[in-house]
């Protein structure tokens, strides 16, 4: 079953804003900590940004700086703020959790950077 819906992708020209959504419909939202993922064409799937229960946050060097993750809680949602984004950043971007609680991949978000 779906547990993971992820929108808000789109396309945007270099040093455009994108914010994405993630909504959780599982039971255990607020106890885990929650990452998003990105696969570009050809590319492995590799994590972008991590947010721990306290709120927390990591993220890679290559979007330091210019994303920002977060969790509403109440709404089992989790967002990535991402801006000054570049073409790089094409990929379709998944969320999950982390650790032992990790769920199957959902349908995912295209993002796509061009001029």
């Amino acid at each position: 079953q779906v547990q993971l819906v992820e929108s808000g992708g789109g396309l945007v020209q270099p040093g455009g804003s994108l914010r994405l959504s993630c909504v959780d419909s599982g039971s255990f939202f607020s106890i885990n900590a929650m990452g998003w993922y990105r696969q570009a064409p050809g590319k492995e799937r590799e994590s972008v940004a991590t947010i721990t229960t306290n709120a927390r946050t990591n993220y890679a060097d290559s979007v330091k700086g210019r994303f920002t993750i977060s969790r509403a809680n109440a709404r089992n949602t989790l967002y990535l703020q991402m801006n000054s984004l570049k073409p790089e950043d094409t990929a379709v971007y998944y969320c999950n959790t982390l650790g032992p609680n990790f769920r199957p991949w959902g349908q995912g978000t295209q993002v796509t950077v061009s001029s």
